[in-house]
C-alpha cells in the first residue's frame, strides 16, 4: 500500500511554454516550485466561479430563510470555512506534499488509504455534479433559442466539456495553472457584468423567512451552516495542499494563507448572494431557471464562459483523484484512473438528473461529505499542530510500514475516525431519515455534525496520542523505586 518509488525522469523547468506534470505523490523538489500567490489565488478563485456555486445561496431560500439571513449565514460561515481551508495551504507549502499523503502521518502508511479511497471516489462523483449544472444550464439556454436536441445534443455538449477537462488533468498542474491564470480574470469581469444585470433586472424579496416557528428557522440555518456556510470551505480542504505544494519555498505562511482563504471566500460568497438575490425574487433554485429567467437570450454570449466555472473545478478534481489513486498504491496509468472517474461521475450524474429537487439533492450531498471530512480534517490539524509541532519527518511518509515511524496502521487515528463519524452523524439533520441522527432530533432538529464530528474526532485522537507519548516517556525513563 505504500507508494512505489518514483522512476520519472526529474527536469528543470523550463523557461517558456506549458511543461508536462510528471510528478505523482512525492514531494515536489524546490527547484520546481514556481507557483506564485496570485497563481495559487486564481487556482481557487477559478474553482468557484462557476453556476453551481449559485445554488449555494438558492438553498437557503429554499430551506424557509428569508434574503438576509442567508446572506448572513453564507458570509459569516464562510469566514470560519475558508480561514481552515488556508490553514491546510499553509501545511501543503511547508511541507510540498500533496494532502492525502499527509495524512499517512495520523492514519499509519496503509491506515491513510481509506481516506485516500474516500476522496478517490468523491472526486468523481463532483465531476458528475459539476457536468450536470453546465448541462442543465446549456440545453436550457439552448432551448430558449427553440434548438432541442435531446439525449443527442446533451452527449455531444457532455464529449466537449469532458475532452477539455480531461486535456487539462492529465497534463497536470502546470496546465491547470496556466489555464486558470489566463481564464479567470475575464470570467470574473463577465460575472461582475451578469451580477449586474441581473440585480438591475430582480426585485428583490426581503421579506421574511416561510418558516412558521423559531424551531423551523433554527433547522433551516443550521443545515445552511452545515451544508453551505462553513461546510464549502470544508469541502475543499482533501484538496489544497496537492496545489499549495507548487508554492514557491521562500515565500511566508502568511501570503499563502491569504491567497488560498481569499481565493476561497470571494468567488463562494459573491456568486452564493447572487444566487440568494435570484431565488428570493423568482423561488428557484435550479441554476438553469435561474440563469434563463434572469437573463435570457443574453446569457448565449457569455455562454462559453459560464461553461469555464465546471470545467476550472473538474480539472482540480481528475488531478486530485489521480492523486488519491497513486497514494493508496495504485500502479496504473492516469489516464486509466480518469476514465474509471468518469464512469463513476456519469452515474452521480443520473441520479442528478432524476432529482426531483436539485437544491435538496445537493444538500443532500454536501451533509454527506462533511460527515466524513470534519473528523478526518480535524484529526489532522491535531496531528500536526499538537502532536508532531509543525515537524513531520516527510521521509517516513513515504518508507515501506515496517521502517517507517508511522507504522502501518496508527489505531489512534483509525478509532478516533470511526468516532467521529459516529458522533457527525448523531447530530446530524438531513432531508432523508437516514441522515438525522438520533442527537439532532433530540436538540429541535438541528444540524451540527461538522462541529460534533470534528470535536470528538479530534478531542479523542489529541486524549489517545498524548496517554501513548506519557507512557513511552515513562517507559524510557522508570521512576527510581526506594
Amino acid at each position: 500500500m505504500s507508494q512505489p518509488p518514483d522512476t520519472t525522469e526529474r527536469t528543470a523547468p523550463a523557461e517558456t511554454g506549458v511543461r508536462f506534470d510528471e510528478h505523482g505523490v512525492l514531494p515536489i523538489p524546490d527547484h520546481e516550485r514556481d507557483c506564485s500567490p496570485w497563481e495559487l489565488f486564481w487556482i481557487w478563485c477559478g474553482a468557484n466561479i462557476a453556476p453551481i456555486n449559485w445554488v449555494l445561496g438558492a438553498l437557503g431560500i429554499t430551506l424557509g430563510l428569508s434574503l438576509l439571513e442567508t446572506l448572513i449565514v453564507v458570509g459569516v460561515g464562510n469566514l470560519f470555512g475558508c480561514a481552515i481551508f488556508g490553514l491546510f495551504n499553509v501545511i501543503g507549502h511547508r511541507t510540498a506534499v500533496n494532502q492525502m499523503v499527509l495524512g499517512r502521518s495520523a492514519f499509519g502508511i496503509k491506515g491513510a488509504a481509506l481516506p485516500a479511497i474516500v476522496q478517490g471516489l468523491l472526486t468523481m462523483a463532483w465531476v458528475g455534479v459539476n457536468t450536470w449544472v453546465v448541462l442543465d444550464l446549456v440545453l436550457a439556454v439552448l432551448d430558449q433559442l427553440g434548438i432541442s436536441g435531446g439525449l443527442g445534443l446533451r452527449i455531444v455538449v457532455a464529449a466537449v466539456i469532458m475532452a477539455v477537462q480531461l486535456g487539462l488533468a492529465l497534463y497536470g498542474f502546470y496546465a491547470i495553472r496556466t489555464f486558470e491564470k489566463y481564464t479567470v480574470p475575464l470570467t470574473i469581469a463577465v460575472m461582475v457584468v451578469m451580477t449586474v444585470l441581473a440585480l438591475g433586472r430582480t426585485h428583490l424579496n426581503w421579506s421574511t423567512s416561510v418558516t412558521d416557528t423559531p424551531g423551523e428557522k433554527l433547522t433551516a440555518i443550521t443545515q445552511l451552516i452545515t451544508a453551505i456556510g462553513i461546510g464549502w470551505g470544508l469541502t475543499w480542504i482533501p484538496y489544497a495542499a496537492d496545489y499549495s505544494r507548487f508554492v514557491r519555498p521562500n515565500l511566508s505562511a502568511r501570503k499563502v494563507f491569504w491567497a488560498s482563504a481569499t481565493g476561497m471566500y470571494i468567488p463562494t460568497v459573491w456568486l452564493a448572494a447572487l444566487g440568494a438575490c435570484l431565488a428570493s425574487a423568482g423561488g428557484s433554485a435550479d441554476p438553469s431557471t435561474v440563469v434563463v429567467g434572469t437573463f435570457g437570450v443574453l446569457a448565449i454570449p457569455v455562454l462559453l464562459l459560464i461553461m469555464h466555472g465546471p470545467i476550472a473545478t473538474n480539472i482540480l478534481n481528475l488531478y486530485s483523484c489521480s492523486l488519491a489513486a497513486l497514494t493508496i498504491g495504485i500502479r496504473i496509468a492516469r489516464w486509466k484512473v480518469t476514465l474509471f472517474a468518469g464512469v463513476i461521475a456519469s452515474l452521480v450524474l443520473a441520479v442528478f438528473i432524476n432529482a426531483t429537487s436539485f437544491a435538496h439533492a445537493f444538500d443532500n450531498w454536501m451533509v454527506s461529505i462533511l460527515m466524513w471530512i470534519s473528523p478526518w480534517m480535524s484529526i489532522l490539524l491535531v496531528d500536526y499542530f499538537l502532536i508532531h509541532r509543525r515537524a513531520l519527518s516527510i521521509p517516513d511518509l513515504y518508507r515501506e510500514p515496517a521502517s517507517s515511524a508511522f507504522g502501518g496502521f496508527n489505531i489512534p487515528g483509525l478509532v478516533s475516525l470511526a468516532a467521529g463519524l459516529l458522533a457527525g452523524w448523531s447530530w446530524q439533520y438531513g432531508l432523508v431519515p437516514a441522515m438525522q441522527g438520533p442527537v439532532a432530533r433530540a436538540l429541535g432538529n438541528t444540524d451540527f455534525s461538522w462541529l460534533s464530528g470534528g470535536f470528538v474526532a479530534g478531542g479523542i485522537y489529541a486524549l489517545l496520542m498524548t496517554a501513548i507519548s506519557a507512557r513511552r516517556i515513562q517507559s524510557h525513563h522508570p521512576q527510581n523505586i526506594t
